[in-house]
């Protein structure tokens, strides 16, 4: 699935003046062609718009937010977190969007148990920013407005201990909401969701003096479900994916058994309002079939 849009839209901004001039062709040669194009994606944005309402919607759409690296780097900045502080601000955007097409529930992958791994400046960047970003959850206005329910999935104890405490109160601040509900999926790994799930299944019958025989004749999908970090939500119907990457990387893999998948290559920051409309489509044409 191409979308020509990918490289336009992340050089609308001007080329970072550390670049040579051969080098800043090609960025903007692509800006001139996005403004070009802007105004018949906004009129085909408007068409799109009009059909929304009668779509077949999903009710719980997940978010692999990918690009924000490369974002920069194609703009020559020298520090990715310019990338991720610009991935953070259209997540913003974007909920904003599936509010108004009435998706109740979002998950986002915003930090992955691998990503530690990462250098340790950007990790430590990446920490701060989202300390940042959850502070101001906790009084802002569109999430009090919305009755947003905020909540953080993942294993989030291995999280500076600042971080965690702005998340306990963000999540304190809104656990009485249930006009909209965010999932933030941070310090997330799949494997370890369902690891963590089969052992505090393994954990509660121990402690209700079950054998290990019986754990093994009673254990089924339903026993391990309301262990997950997800319990009590509806399983995703449609996961999404920026940055042209087609693989899922470990996101929900006990949720996402029976979900839709799309793949879009435009750059997370870069995200558009058309490119979710392409996505929501796209689900509404197929035809789910769960397994049968």
């Amino acid at each position: 699935m191409t979308d020509p849009s990918r490289s336009s839209a992340t050089t609308a901004a001007a080329p970072s003046p550390g670049l040579s001039v051969i080098d800043a062709l090609p960025l903007v040669w692509r800006g001139l062609k996005s403004v070009i194009k802007r105004p018949f994606y906004a009129l085909y944005e408007r068409r799109l718009a009009t059909r929304v309402p009668d779509w077949n919607l999903p009710q719980h759409i997940g978010i692999i937010m990918d690009g924000n690296r490369r974002f920069a780097r194609e703009l020559g900045r020298s520090r990715v977190l310019f990338g991720h502080s610009r991935g953070a601000e259209k997540l913003r955007e974007v909920l904003r969007w599936c509010q108004e097409c009435k998706i109740p529930v979002v998950t986002v992958w915003s930090f992955s148990l691998d990503n530690f791994d990462r250098n340790d400046s950007e990790v430590q960047d990446l920490l701060q920013l989202f300390e940042a970003r959850t502070r101001e959850l906790i009084d802002s206005p569109d999430v009090h407005e919305s009755h947003i329910r905020v909540r953080y999935i993942g294993k989030t104890d291995l999280l500076p201990d600042s971080l965690q405490k702005a998340i306990e109160e963000v999540e304190q601040a809104t656990r009485d909401y249930d006009g909209f509900h965010l999932n933030i999926a941070m310090a997330y790994g799949g494997r370890q969701e369902i690891t963590d799930a089969f052992r505090q299944y393994l954990i509660d019958r121990d402690s209700e003096g079950a054998t290990l025989r019986e754990v093994a004749d009673e254990v089924d999908d339903t026993s391990i479900e309301r262990y997950l970090y997800t319990q009590g939500q509806p399983e995703p119907d449609l996961i999404l994916r920026t940055s042209g990457e087609i693989r899922m990387s470990g996101f929900l893999l006990w949720q996402s058994a029976y979900s839709e998948y799309y793949f879009c290559d435009t750059y997370w920051p870069a995200f558009r309002r058309i490119d979710l409309y392409r996505a929501l489509r796209a689900y509404s044409q197929r035809q789910r079939r769960l397994g049968r």
